[in-house]
């Protein structure tokens, strides 16, 4: 028998539109996966067009708050993805130990090594400083759980959302929300990026229960909705994606390798879609399918079928060597083929 997400799932590959689905006092409004040109087209406008008289910063700045010891390769991912997408600007911040060995991997990254700093009002308004410029917050790759780099990441949210900043949190910065939802609570320019294993231990510190099996769609709609209409994206076999309200599911063909670092992909790139596409609100884009998925579905879906391509073109060239470093390459062809 069909699970309820089973039922979703087979009413959307029935559909051809962009509708409703009901089932018991559930109501979802999804798109099916047979009728992918309608989710292209919602991306497509609202993407910025390159024109001449463009200045530096126009497409983007974003902030990386990420880069430990331990961990340098995960914020320089986020960055340059950003970067390769088509960014203007791509800062990293991350602890004195990190900043070299991250600067030594590209040239085109701002690093600031300020996290972890002895003061953390200092270190926290400086921030404050660098936000005012940025258009977009990616918190997590690579943070560490240090306990004064949590505190200053819980800073970095507040400061966020004063700004009215999206901001994308993955990684350690989901530990952080999973110890203290109510950071997000309510925030809905806020995306968060579990994959499984994340996903579960935040809806059971919501719920006080574990999620139910087999029903991601239901888990997801119900963890954003308690969470006050944040976007929850659930990475898995299919990227189940909700802003509490809306239900979008993601089909697009990856590969079966699961190397490190693919999400710091994803969230990368998802940041500068989500500058995109709140910039789009603010100019009237008038896409039937964006007014209906709005700003934070729409650029979580939009980075997450790009990432999958990625995947799937790295694949076919690399198989089992296949990295993250592969995928990164791999931007500009799948952003080519799927939006322009």
């Amino acid at each position: 028998m069909l699970s309820v997400s089973g039922w979703l799932m087979y009413a959307l590959n029935r559909s051809r539109l962009v509708a409703p689905v009901s089932f018991g006092c559930h109501r979802y409004t999804s798109a099916a996966q047979s009728a992918p040109n309608v989710l292209i087209d919602m991306v497509k406008s609202f993407i910025p067009p390159l024109t001449y008289d463009q200045h530096k910063g126009q497409s983007g700045r974003v902030a990386v708050f990420g880069g430990c010891q331990e961990y340098t390769g995960a914020p320089y991912f986020a960055a340059i993805s950003a970067l390769k997408l088509g960014a203007d600007l791509s800062h990293v911040f991350c602890t004195q130990e990190a900043a070299t060995v991250i600067k030594s991997y590209s040239p085109e990254l701002i690093v600031h090594p300020i996290i972890n700093s002895d003061n953390l009002s200092t270190t926290s308004e400086e921030t404050s400083k660098w936000l005012e410029r940025m258009h977009a917050v990616i918190l997590g790759p690579g943070l560490g759980r240090d306990i004064n780099t949590l505190k200053y990441a819980e800073a970095i949210i507040k400061i966020a959302k004063e700004k009215c900043l999206p901001i994308v949190i993955d990684a350690d910065g989901l530990f952080l929300i999973t110890q203290k939802p109510e950071l997000v609570k309510g925030y809905k320019r806020a995306i968060l990026t579990p994959n499984v294993a994340e996903f579960s231990r935040l809806y059971e510190k919501v719920f006080g229960e574990k999620p139910p099996e087999n029903e991601p769609v239901i888990c997801v709609k119900s963890l954003a909705e308690r969470l006050g209409n944040i976007t929850i994206v659930q990475k898995g076999f299919s990227d189940v994606m909700s802003d509490g309200d809306k239900v979008l599911v993601c089909y697009g063909e990856g590969s079966p390798r699961r190397c490190g670092g693919q999400g710091d992909l994803l969230s990368g790139s998802m940041g500068i879609f989500t500058h995109w596409s709140h910039s789009a609100v603010e100019s009237d884009n008038s896409n039937e399918a964006f007014e209906i998925y709005g700003p934070t579905i729409g650029a979580a879906y939009a980075a997450c079928l790009l990432t999958r391509h990625c995947n799937n073109l790295a694949f076919k060239e690399y198989q089992r060597s296949m990295t993250t470093t592969d995928m990164i390459n791999k931007i500009s062809e799948a952003f080519q083929f799927l939006y322009q």
